[in-house]
């Protein structure tokens, strides 16, 4: 029978917790990701092998594991009450988050979506805000991020803060968005210039800029639709 080998011993790159952080979450099996959960095996067993026999127990379906009890999970050697626990939470909010879809983060497909969505930061304002939204592969939402803010006429806009927000929040691509409190549609020479100059950027840095909507009470101007975006 071969020396027992503990996570420790193993190469860095192959402990669970150190190879997530490293590598991602997608990079882990299931039984590595359960390990982390429970911390620690026995005398005999590695973390990740008290992992792989939780899921023997469950076919290897992580749905026939979520059904577990807390009593079922403390009949495998290594799990006590406060590790079965921390198994059903981290099991139970994966079920939720499958019960419950996000509504914050909706699929753009259109200027006028985007309009709308930035309705609730913009509408009213009596002074110039320059807002980031950053989109996945899919056109979705990731987040709606504030850059600047200025007076009546203006605020300006750093291409160096716009990309960095962007590349710290995963977006694929991005929409500029900022508003006229004059409600005047028609872009300024600086508008034009900086779109210009994100639109070249963007490209650079292989993140696409998809529009840059001007933002007014009665209405939007949007440099896409207008064929103003290069």
């Amino acid at each position: 029978m071969g020396e027992y080998l503990k996570i420790t011993d193993w190469a860095l790159e192959d402990r669970p917790r150190e190879k997530l952080a490293q590598k991602g979450r997608n990079a882990l099996s299931d039984a590595e990701l359960i390990a982390i959960l429970i911390g620690s095996g026995t005398k005999s067993k590695s973390a990740v092998d008290v992992a792989k026999e939780i899921l023997k127990k469950s076919d290897n379906d992580l749905n026939e594991l979520a059904k577990k009890s807390i009593k079922d999970l403390t009949k495998v050697e290594g799990i006590g009450e406060a590790k079965a626990i921390t198994i059903a939470s981290a099991l139970e909010l994966g079920r939720r988050r499958k019960s419950n879809p996000s509504e914050d983060k909706p699929q753009l497909k259109s200027s006028e979506h985007a309009y709308e969505l930035m309705k609730p930061h913009l509408l009213d304002l009596q002074h110039e805000e320059f807002w980031l939204i950053n989109l996945n592969r899919a056109n979705k939402v990731i987040s709606k991020t504030p850059i600047s803010s200025g007076g009546v006429t203006g605020t300006i806009v750093d291409p160096k803060m716009v990309f960095k927000t962007a590349i710290n929040a995963g977006a694929v691509s991005i929409i500029l968005v900022h508003n006229h409190p004059s409600d005047n549609l028609k872009p300024s020479n600086s508008d034009l210039a900086i779109t210009k100059k994100l639109v070249e950027a963007g490209k650079f840095l292989e993140l696409q800029v998809l529009d840059h909507l001007i933002f007014t009470n009665e209405g939007y101007f949007s440099f896409a639709d207008s064929g103003k975006l290069s």
